[in-house]
């Protein structure tokens, strides 16, 4: 196998509050021979306008036109030395994923600083290996929710300075109102402060847009909290008795096998159990769940938000002509429907090589279904029986839930 160097036309320096003094000379000097420097205007305003021994001014593009649109004048620039200025570590939430995506690695030289992450840990004296780091910047408020248990350490970038009171009467609502917040604002500049206080009772005014709220969450009496393993409470969602059932759940998510990046399709999404909970176990991957009942498709995406996975994108139509212009995915579940003809096959045919289906059936009709699609497609049968215990008068017995025939046949 043949290398050769690569020479990237495109550098991404991290920078924090404290400007120019926080960076090396290799990212200073790149700063100042730029030809264009590309950033935000509170980065840009970092930057000297005239260098010393600079004969011309850098041009300088601000983000105001947008991600997209900034990216294609950067594309029009191949003959240029061009620097993108950007907050902290570029690749933790920040302007350089986006970079990589649009230009590839290879294209890029990133230099990253102390990123928010880094610096509020480095406050709290908090290791970042035993801390969940989160951002709601222009993201839901609801995905804090995820992380909502005993002992727990957030670390959070805010949206704005409205961000701390939000997140307070968030902790507040689910039971987690002892928690201690530390707002740490413009963390590594010279105007850097901190505030701290309790979640139930915090009154802080408003300060800097630009802060970080530091969370050790503490759960009182009446706080409900759940594990990431699959398996919840059937009274953790919201449903209309269209639920698979706990113990099936489990079993079901198990063959599902959720995994990194990958994309699930939830059809038939009833309370939207299975796809939350396969957001909850690998919340880096993509759930559409398919429903056609509007008071469902409410009821799902009320079930996502209050269990912290609000990404979950809920399709409201009839399967399979609401699978039109959704991403192909990996893994389908099919709890409902089984009988409806040509369905069983629609999922198939959507399903990547090496994809997973998983399809439950709990009538005669259904099942028959199930055998002829594996006599065709291959896969595996199983019947899952549950019995629960439940008073009879003062004594108990067990109490069958309804079997189910699952069929489990991955893609070759």
């Amino acid at each position: 196998m043949s290398t050769y160097p690569i020479t990237p036309r495109i550098t991404v320096v991290g920078i924090g509050e404290d400007g120019l003094d926080g960076l090396s000379l290799k990212a200073r000097e790149l700063i100042e021979g730029a030809d264009v420097l590309v950033g935000g205007a509170r980065h840009l305003g970092k930057i000297p306008e005239d260098p010393p021994g600079k004969e011309e001014k850098s041009e300088r593009i601000d983000w105001s036109d947008g991600f997209d649109e900034t990216f294609d004048k950067i594309e029009k620039l191949k003959d240029k030395r061009v620097v993108v200025l950007a907050s902290g570590d570029p690749l933790n939430f920040g302007v350089g994923t986006n970079l990589v995506r649009r230009f590839g690695a290879a294209a890029l030289d990133i230099i990253p600083a102390p990123g928010a992450f880094s610096l509020a840990a480095a406050r709290m004296g908090w290791p970042l290996a035993e801390t969940e780091c989160l951002t709601v910047h222009g993201r839901a408020l609801e995905a804090i929710n995820l992380y909502l248990v005993p002992g727990q350490r957030l670390l959070i970038l805010s949206w704005d300075a409205t961000t701390p009171a939000q997140v307070a009467s968030l902790l507040s609502a689910k039971g987690f109102g002892k928690s201690i917040l530390t707002v740490l604002a413009d963390i590594g500049g010279a105007d850097e402060a901190r505030s701290d206080g309790v979640a139930a009772d915090w009154n802080d005014k408003p300060g800097s847009d630009l802060n970080t709220i530091a969370v050790d969450c503490v759960a009182g009496d009446d706080a409900v909290f759940y594990p990431r393993i699959p398996g919840l409470p059937d009274d953790a969602f919201e449903h209309d008795g269209l639920i698979t059932k706990r113990e099936v759940r489990a079993a079901t998510l198990a063959r599902l096998m959720p995994l990194p990046g990958n994309v699930l399709w939830d059809v038939g999404g009833g309370s939207g159990a299975i796809g939350i909970e396969w957001l909850r176990a690998q919340p880096n991957s993509t759930v559409f769940a398919i429903e056609r009942d509007a008071k469902r498709f409410g009821a799902i995406k009320r079930n996502a938000a209050n269990l912290g996975v609000p990404k979950l994108t809920v399709v409201e139509g009839e399967a399979p002509g609401a699978f039109k212009d959704l991403d192909a995915p990996d893994a389908v579940f099919l709890g409902g429907g089984v009988s409806v003809p040509g369905l069983l096959e629609a999922c198939w045919g959507a399903l990547n090589a090496g994809g997973r289906l998983v399809a439950n059936a709990v009538t005669v009709e259904a099942e028959q279904r199930l055998l002829a699609f594996q006599n065709e497609f291959g896969g595996d049968l199983t019947r899952i029986a549950v019995s629960r215990a439940a008073p009879v008068g003062s004594l108990h017995t067990f109490r069958p839930l309804k079997e189910v025939t699952q069929l489990v046949s991955i893609k070759k």
